[in-house]
């Protein structure tokens, strides 16, 4: 059994409560990680797009990539890796606030791979709720 992780910052009694109540993390096989993260895919697509006959196109151009990849091997990792958004997607006006970090390939970076030190603040369009 794997133990579940808790916080060590917790003193003994409260690492306690919460080891017994939370689980150990799921163990997700490759097609259950592949189905979250096209579940994903469209759920971010949702948050940005409003116009339902242009949501439908580029949620066949995502499930055209995912078929694309389907034969792609597990074991390299390269799967989980998302391309960066495209700057003419995400500001079609072309105006680009600056505190927008943004990818050598010269587009929104959205997720957790390192991009080169700058002094500014990284833009999380993931999360619902950004203000």
């Amino acid at each position: 059994m794997v133990k579940p992780v808790v916080n060590a910052n917790m003193n003994k009694t409260f690492r306690e409560v919460v080891g017994r109540f939370v689980g150990a993390p799921p163990q997700l096989s490759h097609k259950q990680k592949v189905q979250r993260l096209y579940k994903q895919s469209l759920k971010t697509l949702d948050s940005w797009v409003i116009d339902r006959r242009l949501w439908n196109e580029e949620a066949t151009k995502i499930r055209a990539e995912f078929d694309a990849n389907s034969k792609l091997d597990p074991e390299s990792g390269l799967f989980m890796r998302n391309a960066p958004i495209p700057l003419d997607v995400c500001f079609p006006d072309g105006n680009i606030p600056e505190d927008v970090e943004l990818s050598p390939l010269e587009g929104i970076n959205i997720d957790m791979t390192p991009l080169p030190a700058k002094d500014t603040v990284f833009v999380d369009f993931s999360k619902k709720g950004y203000d």
